[in-house]
């Protein structure tokens, strides 16, 4: 019994106990404490910052209090953007904790973090006014050619939808939104934005029905699902790296969908100096207009032809029994009938841009 109440003791000596007692101060190196494969280290890398400042450098004044520096801003908003963080309060008391995010953006313990206020001030402004997130993207593809992982001979567009964050008991009549702006920010704030870029013009996609909580966003119905306010996020992707080459966000609008597609694909060729062999889509993208674009640029279009949207059965010709005679530039139907090319149809039904008529 001795020899066991002995044991015993020696085992509580023998056990560590944490009184998680505060130094005042800590020695150590941020540098040290973060891993050589940790993902923040592979981007500070490989992907350079440096253009940020003479990007920015016509937005600031030569005068005043130093601001703070831009690249250490646009380094935080990427990691909101890696670590799927979308609040900016969130997103700094998160920073103010984490070695290897003041590592990357280069904030000591002893710097004082920016207010959350100073990123909504600067991403809809300077940022936004300079496309300055379009410039990093593209940079970042570049270091993706540079380094062999994208071709860009085969690639893939599509668009996706996301939802807006408004109700549509938001949803006003148009003619009742100038009064709504004497006392809502969102509208006051849209139609300032709409006579900019329009003038006395219309403005694009108007709808008889304007959300006072975001104005831009419009309604969408596809398929069986119900309507919804929201836009597209249009991407380019290239195949055998699936790394995304382009992207673009529009209105909520399936045309949208095809005019975002070619601006992806002229931007690609103009930033690069390459074009792409091929193109695959959905049904979406079937339309003539679509692929003519394609096939004047000698791009293979791999898409669905929409001959048909609603899958109803229909008694009408299809295609392929009308014949092409390319000397007259026009096509003879089953009845003998001569149908001639008439022009564009701009508003048209979507699939059916191209007009022939007898």
């Amino acid at each position: 019994m001795l020899q066991a109440i002995a044991n015993l003791g020696g085992w509580l000596l023998m056990m560590g106990q944490n009184d998680r007692s505060e130094s005042l101060f800590y020695y150590f190196r941020i540098e040290d404490q973060v891993p050589e494969n940790h993902l923040l280290r592979l981007i500070d890398r490989y992907v350079s910052f440096d253009f940020v400042r003479g990007k920015l450098r016509a937005s600031y004044s030569e005068t005043g209090r130093p601001s703070i520096d831009p690249e250490v801003l646009l380094r935080i908003l990427l990691l909101g953007y890696l670590y799927g963080i979308t609040s900016e309060r969130k997103l700094l008391e998160e920073l103010r904790m984490h070695l290897a995010w003041r590592w990357f953006t280069g904030l000591g313990f002893d710097q004082e973090l920016p207010h959350h206020s100073t990123f909504s001030k600067n991403r809809h402004g300077r940022f936004q006014e300079s496309n300055l997130f379009q410039e990093l993207f593209e940079r970042i593809v570049e270091q993706c050619m540079a380094a062999g992982l994208v071709k860009g001979e085969q690639m893939s567009v599509d668009g996706s939808f996301i939802m807006a964050n408004a109700s549509h008991h938001s949803r006003i009549p148009r003619e009742q939104l100038k009064e709504a702006a004497r006392v809502n920010y969102g509208a006051r704030k849209y139609l300032e934005e709409v006579e900019k870029e329009n003038g006395d013009g219309e403005a694009m996609h108007e709808q008889n029905k304007v959300s006072t909580t975001d104005p831009d966003s419009t309604y969408l119905t596809k398929g069986n699902r119900a309507a919804e306010l929201g836009y597209f996020d249009n991407y380019l992707i290239d195949n055998e790296s699936c790394v995304i080459v382009g992207v673009q966000a529009t209105a909520a609008r399936l045309s949208q969908e095809s005019v975002a597609a070619r601006d992806m694909i002229d931007r690609y060729c103009e930033r690069y100096g390459r074009r792409p062999k091929g193109v695959a889509a959905d049904t979406t993208y079937g339309n003539g207009e679509m692929l003519q674009w394609l096939d004047e640029r000698e791009i293979a279009g791999y898409i669905r032809v929409k001959e048909n949207p609603k899958g109803q059965p229909t008694d009408l010709y299809g295609i392929n029994q009308f014949t092409y005679v390319p000397e007259e530039n026009c096509y003879i139907c089953p009845e003998g009938k001569v149908l001639k090319y008439t022009g564009i149809n701009k508003h048209g039904v979507p699939g059916v841009p191209l007009q022939w008529g007898i």
